[in-house]
């Protein structure tokens, strides 16, 4: 009479694995909104706009970003966000003497005439955008120099040498 009937016991471990599943999904959820793509275009857009040389650098919320000539895009845990640019852009990723005048440099310091800082922003514009670490900071110049108007965006890491 005081023994529990049999299926009580199915029922408490039904009830143990649907807890299990519920917690399972709770701690899976983002911790942290998706990054921010238009706020970071918007940036963008307003350094490319200016008529003078130009640099801002700003924080990122996201750990991996993928600059094209009108489109951003950045992801974390939380999710993917794009946004199109207003203006045409120059992702810089792998030429060393770009990632210079990125850091700051001028054209003229890093580069040995204004058609061969041409050459290097028409070869960069040439590759394709691949999602890449982002990096603690987007920075985002406009340059110009010899006919060569140019708004240059990349990442900078904390770390000595991070482009």
């Amino acid at each position: 009479m005081f023994d529990a009937p049999v299926d009580a016991w199915y029922a408490w471990l039904g009830l143990s694995a649907a807890a299990l599943v519920v917690l399972g999904v709770v701690t899976s959820l983002p911790t942290a909104p998706p990054p921010d793509a238009s706020d970071v275009a918007g940036t963008v857009d307003a350094v490319a706009t200016t008529e003078y040389d130009t640099t801002v650098s700003r924080a990122l919320d996201a750990q991996t970003i993928r600059v094209g000539p009108r489109r951003i895009g950045l992801r974390n845990d939380a999710g993917t966000t794009h946004a199109t640019l207003g203006y045409r852009v120059v992702s810089v990723t792998r030429d060393a003497r770009l990632v210079r005048v990125l850091r700051g440099e001028t054209p003229e310091s890093a580069f040995d005439s204004s058609a061969a800082f041409g050459r290097a922003v028409s070869a960069a514009r040439a590759r394709d955008p691949a999602w890449r670490p982002a990096g603690d900071h987007l920075v985002v110049r406009h340059v110009s120099w010899g006919g060569v108007d140019v708004t240059l965006v990349g990442t900078l890491d904390a770390r000595p040498g991070g482009v």
